[in-house]
């Protein structure tokens, strides 16, 4: 964990930081990052909510190795049949 010192600085009527263009970057923050305040500390995170393409969920799925042989009984019980 690296510990960086950061000037508060005054921004309009409010107080704010800058970071660094290379944490930026680093991170792939744009425009939008959360704030969780916790009792003895601030942390500042990314949102995770990037969605997968196909081609990333079914790499994601294949890593798993879950057993879909029960999907098999399902597809066969008629029901999808009209």
């Amino acid at each position: 964990m690296k510990l960086m010192e950061i000037t508060v600085t005054q921004i309009g009527n409010s107080r704010g930081i800058r970071l660094p263009a290379a944490m930026l970057k680093k991170y792939g923050i744009t425009d939008t990052i959360l704030l969780e305040e916790r009792p003895d500390e601030i942390v500042l995170k990314t949102k995770k909510d990037k969605k997968l393409s196909w081609k990333e969920t079914f790499a994601e799925m294949a890593k798993s190795n879950e057993d879909w042989s029960d999907l098999e009984t399902a597809t066969a019980d008629g029901l999808d049949e009209h």
